[in-house]
């Protein structure tokens, strides 16, 4: 992944971030895209209502920098594996 400085960090707009207000999850390439998903519900002291609007902006990243995403909604997240490692 690419690594942003600090400085990078703080000079990106708040609609560069999956949670806005919380300039969580960085959505500045494919790979930063791929790890909001991953890191999606470690993002602890935010509403569902916040989640859905998360949601939506990596979507859009994701369409931006082609990348496939298998869950259609944050709560499926993680849900696909779990019932694989159970069968």
């Amino acid at each position: 992944m690419t690594k942003l400085t600090q400085e990078d960090r703080d000079d990106l707009g708040e609609s560069k971030f999956a949670f806005e207000k919380q300039r969580k999850e960085p959505l500045e390439n494919a790979s930063h895209v791929r790890n909001a998903v991953a890191r999606f519900n470690q993002v602890e002291g935010v509403s569902d209502a916040e989640r859905d609007t998360a949601w939506k902006r990596i979507q859009s990243a994701a369409r931006k920098y082609k990348v496939e995403l298998s869950e259609g909604s944050w709560r499926e997240i993680g849900k696909k594996r779990d019932s694989a490692d159970k069968g």
